[in-house]
C-alpha cells in the first residue's frame, strides 16, 4: 500500500480484526485523514500482532489488580557470582592477548543499541546526536563510533557494526551517518537495522490508544528487541558472513562504554562464555543499576526496581553490599550463543513500565497526562542469561567505563554536566599515568578516534608535558 492511495474505508479485513478485538476506537478520526495519513495509519494496525494483544490486555489487567509483573521469587540463597577485575586479575595479560588476537583476525563485532530519543535531554531527534564532547562538542555518535576507528587503527581491522535504531530515530540516524560520513567508518561494516514497536495501552482499560488522528501511541520494544530485529534483517548472518564470531553489545547514551576493551574480550574468550557482561560495584542501595546474581546453576539480571529494599541494602561478610555487581548494559555474546537463544520463543518476557502517555480523547483533542495513564512493554536482553551454559562477569572501574547521559541539564545525577565530567576526568587520569600535567581546572578531552590508552599519547606528547588550557588531545601515529 502506497501513501498516495485514495483510500474510502480501511480494509475489510483489517476492520474485521480490529473489530474481533473491541479496538474500533481506532478508526473514529478516520474521516480527518487524507490518503498519506490513512494509509499510514493502515501500515501501523497491519503490523500490530492482534493474537498477541490478548496477551499484552492480560498484563495490563494484572498490573491494574497490583499483581507484580516481574516475579523475582526467593532471593535467600542467592549470591553475587565471581568478578574478574578489569586490570586487576592475574590473568589480566593472557585476555589481553586473545581479545588483541581476536579484533586482530576480525571475529569481534558490535552492536550500538541506539533506539532512543533525545526529548528527555531537551532536543528532538535520535539521542546519539545529543553533544557533550567537554572540549570537541561532538555528539554521542562521533564519541562512540570514534572509538570503533581507534580500534581499526590499532589492530588494522574494522570492527562490523550493527546500529538498532526505533522507528522514531531511523530516519534521523540513517541522515547523520550519511552527512558525517559513519564517522570515519566504512560504511560496508555498518548495518541499520530497526528495532519493533509494541502498542502502548490504556492502564485503565488495555484499550490503545491514539497518538494523532492516524497514528497508534507506541514504543521501542526495549534492548531485549535487538535479538528478534537482528534475525528479521539477517543480522547474524551478515555478521558470519564478515567472519564475526562473538559481538560485543552497548548502549548509545554511555559514551565511556568500553565494549571493545582487548582485556573485556579476552576474559569472554578465556572463559569460553556464552555471556559475558561488564558491572560496576554497587557502593549504595539506591544506585539505579540492576544486579547480575547467581541462584544455583543460573545467573540473572534483576532490575533495581524489581529487588526488595530491605536486600538492595543488605550486606555481605565484607561489609559491602551483598548484591554490588550492578549492571551497565554492557555485553559480550557468542554468535552460536545468539543464534541458540533467538530461537527460545520464551526467552525474552515482556516488562511492564507504568508511563504517562500522551493521547487523543473522544473530541480528538490531544492529552498530555501529568500522571501515568499507560502501560509500556519492553524486552531485557540480560533476560537470555539464564539460557548460557557459562557465564563471565567482568567488573569494571565506573570512572573508567560508565557514565550514562539520562536526564536534562541541571538533574542531580546523569546530565550532560555530569558526563562531561566524567569525560574529563578520564582522560585526566589517562594523561597523568602518561607522565602529562594538566593545570587545576582545565578541560581535557581525548580524541575518541585517535587515543585509546597511553600507548596512543606517547608519540604527541611526551612526558613532562604540561597543558594549560582546554585541549582536545589527539592520538600519534600508529605504531
Amino acid at each position: 500500500m502506497t501513501a498516495t492511495e485514495d483510500l474510502t474505508t480501511p480494509p475489510p479485513s483489517l476492520i474485521a480484526t480490529v473489530a474481533r478485538a473491541g479496538q474500533q476506537r481506532v478508526f473514529r478520526f478516520w474521516d480527518r485523514l487524507d490518503a498519506a495519513a490513512r494509509a499510514q495509519l493502515i501500515r501501523q494496525l497491519e503490523a500490530v500482532d492482534w493474537d498477541g494483544l490478548p496477551a499484552l490486555q492480560a498484563l495490563v489487567a494484572e498490573h491494574r489488580r497490583g499483581i507484580a509483573a516481574a516475579v523475582i521469587g526467593d532471593l535467600s540463597a542467592a549470591t553475587t557470582p565471581p568478578c574478574v577485575r578489569l586490570g586487576a586479575d592475574d590473568s589480566r595479560a593472557d585476555a589481553e592477548r586473545l581479545g588483541a588476537g581476536a579484533l586482530g583476525a576480525g571475529r569481534i563485532g558490535a552492536v550500538l543499541v541506539a533506539g532512543g530519543q533525545g526529548s528527555r535531554l531537551g532536543c528532538s531527534g535520535p539521542k546519539g546526536l545529543y553533544q557533550v564532547g567537554p572540549v570537541s562538542n561532538a555528539s554521542l555518535f562521533e564519541l562512540l563510533l570514534g572509538r570503533l576507528v581507534a580500534v581499526r587503527r590499532r589492530y588494522g581491522r574494522d570492527v562490523p557494526l550493527a546500529i538498532m535504531t526505533s522507528a522514531a530515530t531511523d530516519a534521523g540516524t540513517r541522515e547523520f551517518l550519511a552527512r558525517h560520513g559513519h564517522c570515519g567508518l566504512d560504511p560496508r561494516c555498518v548495518l541499520v537495522f530497526q528495532q519493533a514497536e509494541l502498542p502502548a495501552l490504556e492502564a485503565a482499560s488495555g484499550d490503545l490508544l491514539l497518538d494523532g488522528p492516524g497514528r497508534l501511541a507506541t514504543a521501542p520494544d526495549g534492548h531485549g528487541g535487538m535479538l528478534v530485529a537482528l534475525r528479521k534483517c539477517g543480522g547474524l548472518e551478515w555478521f558470519a558472513s564478515q567472519g564475526v564470531e562473538h559481538v560485543a553489545t552497548f548502549q548509545v547514551d554511555n559514551p565511556l562504554a568500553m565494549p571493545l576493551h582487548a582485556e573485556f574480550l579476552g576474559h569472554h574468550l578465556r572463559s569460553a562464555a556464552d555471556f559475558t557482561t561488564q558491572v560496576i560495584r554497587k557502593r549504595e542501595p539506591g544506585e539505579r543499576v540492576g544486579v547480575v546474581i547467581r541462584h544455583g546453576d543460573s545467573h540473572r539480571v534483576v532490575e533495581y526496581s524489581d529487588l526488595p529494599a530491605a536486600l538492595a541494602a543488605e550486606c555481605g561478610p565484607d561489609g559491602g553490599l551483598r548484591f554490588h555487581a550492578g549492571s551497565i548494559a554492557v555485553h559480550a555474546f557468542s554468535v552460536a550463543f545468539l543464534e541458540r537463544a533467538v530461537a527460545e520463543r520464551t526467552a525474552l518476557p515482556l516488562h511492564l513500565a507504568f508511563k504517562a502517555v500522551p493521547f487523543l480523547d473522544a473530541a480528538g483533542d490531544r492529552v498530555v497526562p501529568s500522571q501515568p495513564n499507560a502501560i509500556k512493554f519492553e524486552r531485557f536482553i540480560f533476560d537470555i542469561m539464564p539460557l548460557a551454559r557459562r557465564i563471565c562477569v567482568v567488573e569494571v572501574e565506573a570512572a573508567a567505563g560508565f557514565a550514562p547521559l539520562k536526564n536534562p541539564p541541571g538533574a542531580t545525577a546523569d546530565a550532560p554536566e555530569h558526563v562531561q565530567a566524567a569525560l574529563v576526568a578520564r582522560a585526566r587520569a589517562m594523561l597523568a599515568r602518561a607522565g602529562i600535567e594538566v593545570a587545576a581546572g582545565v578541560a581535557v578531552e581525548l580524541d575518541a578516534a585517535t587515543v585509546i590508552d597511553e600507548r596512543d599519547l606517547a608519540a604527541v606528547l611526551p612526558p613532562g608535558t604540561r597543558i594549560d588550557e582546554p585541549r582536545l588531545v589527539r592520538g600519534g601515529a600508529i605504531r
